[in-house]
């Protein structure tokens, strides 16, 4: 797991989330999901409409059963961040007042820096239909808006307390960046390796009459190289490269190494064609025949193109 700076006990539980009005239980239980995936505990719903508990919004939180045990309900806002020392609310729409605005990312530095100094915080989100009323959003200290579309600017309320959940664990991170796996650590090819892969594979294409016209077999090969060391090829990847090309260059179906081009494969020739191969008449050889009095019937009454 990504090590958060913050010690484990309940100060370090993060910022509360504080749902004004919450019409929907489901609502509810999508957001104490999303508090759950970074580390998030502390849920308080003012005046939620269809009362509390939920059954609806234990079911949608999908196990957070943590959060939804622990939240608190209060009948007016005021009350609700009585404790807090520091609050954010988020809107979407732009409000007449003096309050500084943030972004996500600004506003999670802001948070954990406060946090870190023993503060207590919090983040208000207002009801599904239209938010926050003005009055509302002059009890927070701040604004934190999401850099969305202006034509479609609503966010469902789970989706943003997942993205201030998501900014609150980031900004605790010793790395921003890290995540809780990574990809496997390749040990990047050799140029030695890598010269070895050009050469196998311009003699395969060589074999195979790749190269043509042949005048521009420099240049053609100048743009496999290229192409071959933008990708900065890793040890392992060589080796599959080179095992697939090993494998084309050893089996064809219908031309054996060193045959000529693909171009001559007979079975990129027109069916006539293909039925005049060697062994066979052509049916302009047939017409010869037919036209010579002097053809020999062939043996065995009506015979066939292989007699």
């Amino acid at each position: 797991m990504p090590v958060i700076k913050d010690s484990d006990n309940a100060s370090a539980a993060g910022p509360a989330i504080i749902l004004v009005e919450p019409q929907l239980g489901e609502n509810i239980g999508m957001v104490a999901r999303a508090m759950a995936n970074f580390g998030l505990v502390e849920l308080r719903l003012v005046n939620p409409r269809d009362g509390w508990p939920n059954e609806k919004a234990r079911a949608a939180a999908s196990r957070a059963d943590h959060v939804i045990d622990a939240v608190k309900v209060f009948d007016d806002l005021a009350t609700a961040m009585a404790d807090l020392n520091f609050v954010f609310a988020t809107t979407a729409r732009q409000r007449d007042g003096f309050k500084p605005v943030r972004g996500p990312v600004e506003a999670g530095r802001v948070l954990r820096a406060r946090h870190g100094m023993g503060q207590r915080t919090g983040i208000l989100f207002g009801r599904e239909r239209f938010g926050l009323y003005n009055d509302e959003v002059g009890l927070a200290d701040e604004i934190v808006t999401f850099p969305v579309d202006p034509d479609f600017s609503s966010l469902n309320i789970a989706q943003a307390a997942l993205l201030m959940s998501y900014e609150w664990m980031k900004s605790g991170l010793e790395d921003e960046t890290k995540t809780n796996f990574t990809g496997p650590e390749m040990k990047p090819a050799s140029k030695e390796e890598l010269h070895g892969l050009f050469t196998y594979l311009e003699g395969a294409l060589e074999a195979r009459g790749y190269f043509r016209p042949a005048p521009k077999k420099p240049k053609m090969v100048d743009n496999l190289r290229a192409v071959l060391t933008r990708a900065g090829f890793a040890e392992p990847e060589l080796k599959v490269l080179r095992g697939i090309i090993s494998s084309l260059d050893r089996f064809s179906p219908a031309m054996p190494r060193g045959d000529g081009s693909p171009g001559d494969d007979p079975r990129r020739l027109p069916a006539a064609a293909r039925a005049g191969g060697p062994g066979r008449k052509t049916n302009a050889d047939r017409q010869v025949a037919d036209d010579d009095d002097s053809a020999t019937p062939p043996l065995g009454g009506k015979g066939t193109d292989n007699d």
